[in-house]
């Protein structure tokens, strides 16, 4: 008889990275086949301008949640508690309070994090307290090893599973053969967040441009901290406002034009939550030498000089050095490229992440 797993996990909208990974998760053929599942989502706001505003409606969102949660628990008596949590922060403390109400039904329960912090958090009293009520008898899927830390004085690492994310494939058809454009194109996809780089890849940029160094360099994604109007004036203030592009967001059959047309991918990224950007594995799908930071487990999805580069968090020189040598050298931005592919479809396929978290839930 197939077993009962209740998934407590955020789905879109909004588009992120937790959600879109719900989403796979809920659609994924092997894993409805193979278990009676139900699905709640934990999401409590529905557009990402939502976030941080409409305090009642989030409140009245989540006690429907908790809600949900127990009548799933005392009448559906799942097998196991599936619940993709928040590692600190308000966040923590509602998904810790539904950890703990699964833990008064002496259930089984797995946390899955997309996002760090614990570490940050576990000298402060109360936040101690909790991690080791939640953490207690509880098994833990991190993406990758390089994230392990972060949960180290909790969780044994005999109780941690690794499932590194995956994205669905694209039609192959709409990929083009990688040529050599005669002034080579940068690509940064992510929002406008000076954390994810955004004014540090621009000082860079324009290192190059005094060299000499023939390039573009397209900027897809919304607005951040770093607005349209920030962004312009930055660019009249570097000098760039010939090589640098902002195309605001692109989706589907516009953002794989972009991906294209690109030689080269760049995410020179500090955010402080980094744990395992999907956009890399975008980018390694079509084939893009990439450049981007020691962070998170990025450097499980990039090997510094197999299929990219890794440089120094906020180091300008690094990094403007890393693209220039890309820049100048295209048998190099190939090879780079294919290696990129190649790890895509080995390690990073939609395919693989729902086989290995079939495997997971089952050992589980």
């Amino acid at each position: 008889m197939a077993k009962k797993i209740l998934f407590l996990l955020h789905l879109p909208p909004p588009v992120h990275g937790s959600s879109m990974v719900g989403q796979f998760i809920k659609d994924s053929a092997i894993i409805n086949n193979s278990f009676k599942t139900n699905f709640i989502d934990l999401g409590t706001s529905k557009t990402i301008d939502e976030i941080g505003k409409n305090p009642l409606g989030k409140i009245l969102r989540y006690l429907s949640i908790v809600f949900q949660t127990f009548k799933q628990l005392l009448v559906n008596k799942p097998d196991l508690i599936y619940l993709a949590m928040t590692a600190k922060g308000f966040g923590f403390y509602k998904d810790a309070v539904i950890v703990l109400l699964v833990k008064c039904f002496q259930l089984p329960i797995v946390l899955h994090f997309h996002n760090k912090g614990v570490h940050t958090r576990q000298e402060k009293r109360f936040d101690n307290f909790l991690y080791q009520k939640v953490f207690k008898n509880t098994k833990v899927i991190l993406l990758s090893k390089h994230l392990y830390f972060d949960i180290k004085r909790y969780v044994d690492e005999d109780d941690v599973y690794y499932c590194p994310n995956g994205i669905p494939p694209i039609n192959q058809d709409l990929v083009t053969k990688r040529l050599k454009n005669e002034t080579p194109k940068l690509l940064f996809l992510s929002n406008l967040i000076a954390s994810k780089g955004v004014i540090i890849l621009l000082k860079a940029l324009q290192i190059l441009n005094k060299k000499g160094i023939d390039f573009t360099c397209n900027f897809v994604g919304g607005e951040g901290d770093v607005t349209k109007e920030i962004f312009a004036e930055k660019l009249k203030e570097l000098q760039l406002v010939n090589q640098v592009f902002y195309l605001g967001k692109k989706y589907n059959s516009d953002k794989t034009v972009i991906f294209n047309i690109s030689d080269i991918f760049v995410l020179p990224t500090f955010y402080h939550n980094e744990c395992f950007p999907l956009v890399l594995l975008e980018a390694s799908q079509f084939g893009l030498p990439m450049v981007t930071t020691f962070e998170g487990a990025i450097p499980e999805i990039v090997t510094d000089g197999v299929n990219g580069f890794l440089v120094e968090q906020q180091n300008i020189v690094d990094l403007a050095n890393k693209l220039e040598i890309l820049i100048n050298d295209f048998p190099l931005r190939n090879r780079l490229g294919i290696a990129a592919k190649e790890k895509y479809e080995e390690s990073y396929t939609l395919k693989i992440f729902e086989k290995n978290m079939f495997n997971i839930l089952n050992s589980i």
